[in-house]
């Protein structure tokens, strides 16, 4: 079977089944160290998935691979049926494949307002020559009108609204992290990749960010996230994928995973 063969049966498979993210075979090494080895999984539409796995199991090295921070060794992704492998992280995003950090990446100098503005790209006013002319200003101060009152939405949505005109520098690790997510929903999202999204959160931002999480779902976004708090996982994940060692141990639901001899005995310690 040919590679174009091979790829339209996938693109058909995925479309059948609803799976938006796909990764096949994933490995990559650093300097002789293997990070990733043979990592695949997929990722159902509309759902939150988590992604487990002790420290220097390949979670965080998998991410950078899907949203194009590293290029694969070898191995593929897949997003809405379309390989993805390679591309830039800008490229990856301009699909719909968005991303947040285990630190939050806010410009500490720039306002919480100025901040989510910088997530709309190409932007009217950018080019010097419509800031100027009168009839092109016209579609400038529109388009800037109509950027603010999504920037104003969304900062309700994550309720730090009231934080519009503060430095970010100066808001909490949690209102950082709403933040980050709140910016990174303005780049209208097909699927949101969260890193760590509640270290350094206290219980009551984190449960903001955990409902704010159901309510996206409920709109029609898809999740995966890297967590390592167990409670947030196992309460609030549909499926869970279990990595080790660079590849994925186990999946399935949360109940399933708690069940999971070998999860237990490799990542869990005897419990969980």
């Amino acid at each position: 079977m040919s590679d174009a063969d091979s790829s339209a049966i996938n693109r058909s498979a995925d479309a059948a089944s609803d799976v938006p993210l796909r990764i096949d075979d994933l490995k990559k090494t650093f300097g002789g160290v293997v990070a990733v080895d043979g990592a695949s999984f997929a990722v159902e539409r509309e759902t939150i998935t988590g992604l487990i796995g002790p420290n220097g199991a390949g979670k965080s090295t998998t991410f950078n691979l899907i949203t194009g921070v590293h290029t694969p060794d070898s191995g593929r992704v897949v997003f809405e049926g379309e390989e993805i492998t390679g591309l830039k992280p800008n490229k990856v995003a301009n699909r719909g494949l968005v991303r947040t950090f285990q630190i939050a990446r806010e410009l500490s100098e720039m306002t919480v307002l100025e901040n989510m503005l910088l997530a709309f790209e190409g932007q009217q006013g950018e080019s010097l020559w419509r800031s100027v002319a009168p009839v092109a200003r016209k579609a400038v101060i529109e388009e800037e009108r109509e950027l603010l009152e999504r920037v104003w939405q969304t900062l309700e949505l994550f309720e730090i609204d009231h934080l519009a005109h503060e430095e970010a520098g100066t808001l909490s690790g949690g209102q950082r992290k709403l933040l980050e997510m709140a910016r990174a929903l303005l780049t209208e999202p097909e699927m949101l990749l969260l890193d760590e999204p509640m270290a350094g959160v206290n219980p009551s931002l984190e449960k903001k960010l955990i409902d704010r999480i159901h309510d996206l779902r409920e709109e029609g976004y898809t999740f995966l996230l890297v967590e390592h708090d167990m409670d947030v996982i196992m309460e609030h994940c549909e499926h869970v994928i279990v990595m080790h060692q660079g590849a994925v141990l186990s999946e399935g639901t949360p109940e399933e995973i708690q069940a999971d001899e070998r999860v237990i005995e490799a990542y869990l310690g005897g419990e969980i």
